[in-house]
């Protein structure tokens, strides 16, 4: 049965064509980052009027995938949250109107659900899904978490950032040195010509035992430097302070993440989200789950980490993703009535943390 899926918790427009087992027949996103890269970051009011101009050609340019169009859909998902309820309210109304137009079965999916749940899609040659259980990273602009994934409906929260996202701290240093929205990809790549140790920046959380986050500190930390010795002049300058501030982010994801496989005695581990992107990330990931710390008490004996990482198209925000994660639950014979949308994750934790790290719940 081919889904509908629909995307439109931030800045992108996606409508994909996907099965339960995972093959894609159209995965189409409009991005808005040129809408939004003069203010330096997604402006909600201006996200939600752009998705209302691009949801419907999206849409329809999806369908064109199928033979018989919306006639060869068997069911509708979409984004329920979280994200900016502006722009997820578009998504919402559009589903809801197909939905009620062609009687057709309508799921909505967690936003997150469907970032841990991307690395099974069939996107590319040689593809092999990854066996469950498995340890995830989810590192985007606006979360970053550890999650335990015993099946598609078994997810569980190991850790979450108590502050920042990784992705938000990526495109705030980018801020810092004037190389414009989004910074990510631009920070990835000075880095790979620079020198990660030029400037020493702190690994914050590192050495606690936890698998919490924090990325506040770490920003302060550049923005104390850019104050004292200005943004650098030259590019080689410029690409050894890219490089030492994501050296000292990707670190501190890297070790929590193959941390968190062996606390869990699991060997896999998957990234998700658009920081799951970064080259720097993927490479030291590999290296520490390779290494003498990556090795998982199993009954077979201790086992290496294996790592498995979505193609790139599918670590950003797109509907392929969601409507995987929506076909699932329909084949589960699950349908909503009730679709109102949410803007923060119910599963994270929020309160006052102690030295101590344990949580005084809010």
């Amino acid at each position: 049965m081919w889904v509908l899926g629909i995307e439109s918790s931030c800045d992108e427009t996606a409508a994909a064509i996907v099965d339960a087992a995972g093959n894609v027949r159209a995965d189409v996103v409009a991005s808005q980052i040129a809408e939004h890269a003069p203010f330096g970051g997604v402006v909600p009011e201006l996200a939600a009027r752009a998705h209302l101009r691009a949801v419907v050609p999206v849409v329809e340019r999806a369908l064109t995938a199928l033979p018989g169009g919306l006639a060869d859909v068997g069911g509708i998902a979409v984004t329920q949250g979280p994200g900016l309820v502006g722009a997820l309210l578009v998504g919402l109304q559009v589903a809801r109107a197909i939905a009620w137009e062609t009687e057709l079965p309508l799921v909505g999916v967690n936003h997150l659900d469907a970032h841990l749940l991307a690395v099974q899609l069939r996107l590319g040659d040689g593809h092999v899904p990854v066996p469950y259980p498995f340890v995830s990273l989810l590192a985007s602009g606006g979360h970053t978490a550890l999650y335990r994934v015993d099946a598609p409906d078994a997810i569980t929260l190991l850790g979450q950032t108590r502050d920042d996202a990784a992705g938000e701290a990526f495109d705030k240093a980018a801020k810092l040195l004037g190389l414009g929205y989004p910074g990510g990809p631009v920070v990835d790549r000075l880095a790979a010509q620079g020198d990660p140790t030029a400037l020493e920046l702190p690994l914050p959380m590192a050495s606690r035992k936890n698998l919490d986050f924090s990325f506040s500190g770490l920003k302060t930390a550049l923005a104390r430097h850019v104050a004292d010795h200005g943004v650098p002049s030259s590019e080689r300058e410029l690409a050894d302070v890219c490089a030492s501030y994501q050296r000292a982010l990707v670190e501190v994801l890297a070790r929590k993440a193959v941390a968190a496989c062996v606390q869990e005695g699991i060997p896999r581990l998957t990234l998700a989200g658009g920081v799951a992107a970064n080259r720097g990330l993927r490479a030291r990931v590999k290296e520490l789950a390779a290494g003498r710390h990556g090795k998982v008490a199993t009954d077979a004996g201790p086992t290496p980490v294996e790592v498995f990482v979505p193609v790139l198209r599918a670590c950003t925000d797109n509907a392929a993703m969601i409507a995987y994660a929506g076909a699932l639950r329909l084949a589960r014979g699950e349908r909503d009535t009730d679709l109102s949308p949410f803007s923060r994750d119910p599963r994270r934790e929020r309160g006052k943390f102690r030295r101590d790290g344990t949580l005084v719940r809010r």
